[in-house]
């Protein structure tokens, strides 16, 4: 098919924990048209969270339609494709998808992580995979499979990640690109490709699958690409051979869009979870084990901490505080308003455990210190004042490890210029807040997708909003935070003693 680079129109897909985004960028970088379809999430026990991939396939289509309607197909070089990871889908000899699919939020393999990192060792395990592996990871999560659902696992053939499987099903091929592979737990850094004993462990083969001993995608650049198969083509009136570009993490492809790249710039993408990723030349070794080392899409190395605390954190406020489920902007408006020296304490832990830099699965959220004189808005600054206090500790940890003391980039769609004011007071880093779209991450799935196609989409285009520190917060800041840590020690010694639902 002959296409004009001049007239070329990217899209991205990016298939996030509530919706898939979708956007198409022309060949000045700019969103000629976006949209959005939203998807439920079953959470049938504590610590479980599952979805239907049947939802992601009628997303997908929705959303590629929606964009054929708005931006001529004729025009379109490619598709890109992000998506959250890790989240745990099976497919049988067929390629049809078994059962539901365990998103990230879901830890309940938490045991079986435990089991593997033992049998290979805690420091090895990590040395190779850059993972700090719990039971979010696909592989203690199909493990948990074997052991409690024999009869899935017994059909099970191919073992993969929501965005790998939303490839499969536009071109018919099982691939998978280094940064989604990491969300695995058996993906070697040091040798690019799948790790056979770890792998082993977890009950899957790194050669052809089977029913009862699943294989895994082959693992390719993030820029190769597939042709949409004609099935796909006929039924969304899309140009037939489209190329679809394998893609990347949601993370990394967030970072592409925002042009956090040169090394110590960090990209702090707000979303269900928070994304702090700093950008590296070359991996870096956390002898604590606390980050997560995943190769970016282009080149380079990121960095990351997941909060998974953040935005899901301030949606449950949101009904809590009888706002709404749109009312989160409400939220840091309440906030806003509160006095800091009101405010009771609170670890935002809600989402069952925390990730970033504190990387403990046992700790829940708590409130201490309230009393008769606290409103809801003294609730909701506590709160954010936890995330933004677990954000800076992931900060702290890039300068541990050696990165330069960069800028953060912000992808929030609403961004809200109070708590970002907050985030660079405590972090004494400047923040910029880019232009609102849908998300970062469809958008660098886009540039992605360009890149596959041989063209370079411009940076910047949109204005950015910078926001400098106020150095004179630095002493209210750093009573705040001995408060905090206060609290946090004991209660994290209780939670690891604390009794957890059965999972069966």
């Amino acid at each position: 098919m002959s296409r004009s680079p001049a007239h070329e129109l990217w899209i991205g897909l990016d298939l996030g924990t509530s919706s898939l985004k979708a956007v198409a960028l022309d060949a000045d970088g700019r969103a000629v048209a976006e949209t959005r379809e939203e998807y439920a999430t079953a959470r049938p026990a504590a610590g479980r969270a599952e979805q239907a991939p049947a939802d992601w396939v009628a997303a997908a289509h929705a959303a590629l339609a929606a964009l054929a309607a708005a931006a001529a197909p004729a025009r379109w070089g490619g598709i890109g494709l992000s998506g959250m990871i890790p989240t745990l889908v099976t497919l049988d000899d067929e390629g049809r998808a078994l059962g539901a699919a365990f998103t990230w939020e879901d830890c309940r393999a938490q045991d079986e992580a435990g089991e593997i990192a033992a049998q290979i060792g805690v420091a090895a395990l990590y040395a190779s995979t850059g993972q700090p592996l719990d039971g979010r990871y696909l592989l203690p999560m199909y493990a948990w499979l074997r052991r409690h659902h024999p009869g899935r696992a017994s059909r099970t053939a191919l073992v993969c990640g929501a965005k790998d499987f939303l490839f499969r099903r536009l071109t018919g091929e099982s691939l998978t690109d280094p940064s989604t592979a990491t969300g695995y737990g058996c993906y070697d850094l040091r040798t690019g490709s799948w790790s056979a004993e770890a792998a082993q462990l977890g009950g899957v083969s790194t050669t052809a699958g089977r029913p009862g001993n699943p294989g895994l995608p082959t693992v390719v650049a993030a820029r190769e690409t597939r042709p949409l198969v004609g099935a796909v083509a006929r039924t969304l009136g899309l140009p037939a051979g489209l190329p679809v570009c394998v893609g990347a993490a949601d993370s990394v492809l967030a970072a592409e869009a925002l042009g956090a790249l040169a090394p110590g710039a960090v990209a702090y993408v707000w979303g269900t979870s928070t994304v702090v990723l700093g950008a590296s030349k070359a991996p870096v070794d956390d002898p604590e084990r606390r980050c997560l080392i995943t190769p970016l899409a282009v080149d380079g190395w990121g960095v990351e901490m997941d909060l998974v605390s953040s935005g899901a954190a301030v949606a449950w406020l949101a009904r809590l505080l009888g706002f709404g489920a749109a009312g989160q902007g409400r939220v840091f408006q309440a906030a806003a308003a509160a006095q800091d020296a009101a405010a009771p304490v609170a670890l935002p832990f809600v989402g069952v455990g925390e990730q970033g830099a504190l990387w403990d699965p046992d700790v829940r959220g708590t409130l201490l210190g309230l009393d008769l004189s606290h409103g809801p808005e003294d609730v909701a600054r506590a709160v954010l004042d936890g995330i933004v206090l677990e954000s800076r500790r992931c900060l702290e940890r890039l300068t541990t490890l050696g990165l330069p003391h960069g800028e953060i980039r912000v992808a929030w769609r609403h961004a809200d210029p109070w708590f970002c004011g907050r985030l660079a007071d405590i972090s004494g880093r400047e923040v910029l807040i880019g232009e609102p779209s849908q998300t970062s991450s469809a958008a660098g799935a886009a540039r992605l997708a360009a890149l596959a196609g041989g063209a370079e989409l411009p940076r910047d285009a949109g204005a950015w909003r910078r926001i400098v520190p106020d150095r004179t917060a630095a002493r209210a800041w750093q009573q705040r935070r001995t408060d905090y840590e206060t609290v946090m020690l004991p209660l994290q010694r209780l939670y690891r003693t604390w009794p957890r639902q059965a999972e069966n």
